[in-house]
This record gives C-alpha cells, structure tokens and sequence, in this order.
C-alpha cells in the first residue's frame, strides 16, 4: 500500500493552488497566508509558471534582519529562487527523502513545465498516517482471520 504518489495526495486536497505574483510586497502575501491558512506560496508572475517559493520562514528571516520595512518589499526579494519540484508520479517516500534532506517543507509539483499544486509535510504526514492504519487494519484482520 506503501504506492501513493503526488498526484493521488494533490488529488486528495483538490482545489486551485494559491500563487502570488512576485512584485507583490510581503503584506499581501503574509494575508495571503492567513486566509488560505498554508506555509508557503509559489511566485508565479501567471500562476503555471514557477518563479520561486516563499514560506512563513523567509518573511521571520527577513523581519529579523531588516526589521518591519520588509512588509513593504517585493516577495522576490525575500524569496526562495531556488525551488526543488517533482512531477506528480514521484512516490511519497521519494518526497520525504527530498523534504529531509533539503530542509524544506513544501514542493511544487509540475507537469510539463505547469505547476499543478504544492505538497506541503503535512500533506504527506496525513497521508501516511492513512497508509499505516490502512495496514495495521490488514494486519490485524490476517491475524484474526488465521487464529
């Protein structure tokens, strides 16, 4: 069962993905933030394409060294420009490698150069989490089954 992929858990969250474009300034996108209530945004000057990625930790990163001007900065300018994707075949355990070892929690998924969602840490937690009780039941059902 341990088959799922990016494009069952994009699937499975459903709805737009939310993009800013990247000469908007950091009050809208820390609104932007609050209202859809997620950690991070792709900069996308038409929403497919991908121009980088900013998260709740770049806009603390940025406060702490420039102070409360940064509200009214560029995102691009506080952003990530180097932005790790996956395409939506890409397995979770492949997902959990790369968020670990790049430090990051949230990636784009793309198809054909087009965004087509972000997967967030805890998108893949949940989805895991489904994963285990799913085997667990099987396991205890054969264990019943067999005594």
């Amino acid at each position: 069962m341990w088959g799922m992929r990016a494009i069952d858990i994009l699937r499975a969250k459903g709805g737009a993905t939310v993009t800013i474009p990247p000469d908007a300034d950091v009050r809208t996108l820390l609104d932007l933030l609050a209202e859809h209530r997620i950690g991070a945004v792709v900069l996308s000057p038409d929403g497919t394409t991908i121009a980088g990625i900013v998260s709740e930790r770049d806009v603390v990163r940025a406060l702490a060294a420039s102070g409360p001007g940064v509200l009214d900065q560029q995102v691009s300018s506080i952003c990530s420009p180097e932005v790790h994707t996956v395409g939506l075949g890409v397995h979770i355990d492949a997902l959990m490698r790369l968020m670990t070892d790049q430090r990051i929690r949230h990636i784009p998924v793309v198809a054909d150069g087009t965004l087509q969602g972000i997967v967030s840490i805890g998108d893949v937690v949940k989805h895991r989490i489904v994963e285990l009780e799913g085997e667990r039941a099987a396991l205890s059902d054969y264990i019943s089954a067999s005594g």
